[in-house]
């Protein structure tokens, strides 16, 4: 298969250990090793003591499996595969997918989510979102399902605008999928990063027999350094396809971050607790910061996860924008431009506790140049 580049990742490649400040990253600040251990119990303390850096089960270590099932309503540890989470989309998308296979993605959307479909030789159409308010409308998606299509391809809580469903849009995307025979790929990166928890939502693994469920602990644990990932799905048979695809790739796990997993989700209260906190406080502080400059900046205020996508008020691209802030400020902000998605808008993370400073030197700059 020949693949384009990434254009995300190859862009962070270029700024993300060079410049002094990120206000883009969808991740939180990673937790030392050193706290990640002094929050496992006596248990977990003896199997990272006697870990031994073998081969480890191409399944899953079975208690990270256990403790993942745990996680979810209805699914069990044999309904589980631990992988890496870029992994998991390149497999599921060339064990499922066939060439002239109609999909739907949403849009903007992480480029792997579509990318591989597209080398693949698949047809793609895109659900777009309501611009001002960023909320993807499912009779829309209803209209884009053709005889062909094979998958739905989701991603909530939505990276890169914050966007999370209710539960009647749930149960709508479910039925349309159901009445049609389709699979759902659901990338929940950012599951449980609910900002008010009346907001929360099921994984769609717990709702429809053919659907899919990515998670991991790169975003809502603040664990991105683990590479570990999972999918959980009652459809037996596509879980063992993925399993014998992945003998190709990583045949197994790193041994140290399935147990450095099992003891952070047995204590996720320390991670993903923390990790909403902080951006709760960065959205207030982003929002206050919005209004000072509302000429430059339109912001509407997530609801999950860890980003929003805002837009810039420019003369010029943001592509060309973006790259002028980090030459003169350091300041690495994401292009729309790295989604596919035009040239107005940008993304912002929240889960860094730099922002404060982050905004005050953006905000001396705006000044300077506005």
């Amino acid at each position: 298969m020949k693949i384009k580049p990434f254009k995300l990742e190859q862009y962070f490649a270029t700024y993300e250990f060079s410049s002094k400040y990120l206000l883009s990253s969808s991740d939180c600040d990673g937790y030392p090793l050193e706290y990640v251990l002094e929050c496992a119990d006596a248990a977990q303390t003896q199997l990272w003591q006697e870990l031994k850096l073998g081969y480890t089960e191409s399944r899953g270590l079975p208690l990270l499996r256990e403790t993942i099932a745990g996680q979810y309503r209805t699914i069990t540890p044999e309904d589980v595969l631990v992988l890496s989470p870029g992994e998991a989309n390149f497999i599921f998308m060339n064990v499922v997918l066939d060439k002239g296979d109609h999909i739907i993605c949403m849009s903007p959307m992480y480029q792997s989510l579509y990318q591989v479909a597209e080398s693949i030789g698949c047809e793609i159409s895109y659900w777009q979102p309501d611009k001002t308010s960023w909320h993807y409308h499912t009779p829309d998606l209803k209209t884009l399902v053709k005889k062909n299509t094979r998958a739905l391809i989701l991603n909530f809580p939505h990276n890169p605008t914050g966007f999370l469903p209710t539960w009647a849009d749930l149960n709508e995307i479910v039925t349309i999928a159901r009445d049609n025979n389709l699979i759902i790929f659901s990338d929940e990166m950012y599951f449980q990063m609910v900002h008010d928890p009346a907001n929360d939502i099921p994984a769609f693994c717990d709702l429809y027999e053919n659907a899919i469920s990515l998670w991991g602990m790169a975003k809502s644990f603040g664990l991105a350094g683990l590479r570990i990932g999972w999918v959980a799905t009652k459809n037996r048979k596509l879980l063992q396809d993925m399993l014998e695809y992945k003998d190709y790739l990583t045949i197994c796990n790193n041994a140290m971050s399935e147990i450095l997993s099992v003891i952070a989700l047995t204590h996720k209260e320390n991670f993903i607790d923390r990790n909403v906190e902080k951006i709760k406080r960065n959205i207030a502080l982003f929002t206050s910061f919005q209004a000072e400059h509302k000429h430059l900046i339109e912001f509407t205020r997530p609801n999950a996860g860890s980003t929003a996508f805002i837009k810039l008020n420019l003369k010029e691209s943001t592509l060309a924008y973006c790259k002028r802030l980090v030459a003169e400020t350091g300041i690495m902000l994401l292009p729309a431009e790295m989604f596919e998605f035009g040239s107005q808008h940008a993304r912002i993370g929240f889960g860094r506790k730099s922002m404060p400073e982050v905004l005050e030197v953006w905000g001396n700059y705006i000044a300077k140049t506005t």
